[in-house]
């Protein structure tokens, strides 16, 4: 990956949650680049990317993340980017609907940031990464559950910044807009359309370019950097 040039993590250990595929396989993709010893947390049976090591893991359980965690030993790098979607208006949204998401999304990275942040604070180092998105910032009509999820995560990364930041370990989010993935290829064209009405720069950024901001992030040359919330979104919520 182009935009991981130049970026060194040897002898770091990091962990991608949802690092299967997408974006988050980008991420893991770039850290092993980088020369980081990664570990991607995902439901069984998904395949990670080459150099990474795969972990049957359930964020949403904070006794299996714990033990997926303690197992691993001290863990300087970690990206929560693990996120599912249930799309439903409020009126016809199901109690299961809004529960499975939020706990994947918002409790899943707590669970994570607690299970690591002993580490981090003890060694005095640590970055983490949340996912969040501009839907989070702005709202989203049929997204009530999605939207909420991730403005929660966006204080969760702001409140962590705080507790964390005089002991070394720096917070921040990256939120994208829509991406050009596999399954937003297979959205409806108008879908695509409206988001690209939305972007100030006409087009609309890959995995790779959202892969690239959390890697800045995770690296040291963002060492100053935590509290923030940096938006790879092509202008779509300015």
């Amino acid at each position: 990956m182009a935009a991981t040039a130049g970026w060194d993590w040897a002898g770091r250990r990091a962990i991608v949650t949802g690092g299967g595929r997408g974006i988050g396989r980008a991420i893991a993709e770039g850290l092993v680049a980088g020369g980081a010893e990664v570990h991607v947390f995902d439901p069984a049976g998904a395949e990670g990317p080459e150099g990474a090591s795969m972990h049957a893991v359930d964020v949403t359980q904070p006794a299996s993340v714990a033990q997926a965690v303690g197992g691993l030993g001290p863990v300087e790098l970690l990206v929560n980017n693990a996120g599912i979607t249930r799309d439903r208006s409020i009126l016809r949204m199901t109690d299961d609907e809004w529960r499975q998401v939020i706990d994947v999304n918002l409790s899943g990275a707590f669970h994570m940031i607690r299970a690591v942040a002993p580490g981090m604070t003890g060694a005095g180092v640590g970055r983490i990464v949340n996912l969040v998105s501009i839907n989070g910032l702005r709202g989203k009509f049929g997204q009530a559950n999605y939207a909420a999820s991730k403005g929660g995560l966006v204080a969760l990364t702001k409140t962590a910044a705080r507790e964390f930041g005089r002991k070394g370990v720096t917070v921040n989010a990256v939120a994208p807009g829509m991406v050009l993935t596999e399954m937003t290829m297979a959205l409806a064209p108008e879908l695509r359309q409206r988001a690209l009405d939305e972007s100030l720069l006409g087009r609309l950024p890959g995995v790779e370019d959202v892969a690239a901001a959390v890697l800045f992030l995770l690296s040291d040359r963002a060492a100053f950097i935590t509290g923030q919330v940096l938006q790879v979104d092509a202008g779509q919520y300015v």
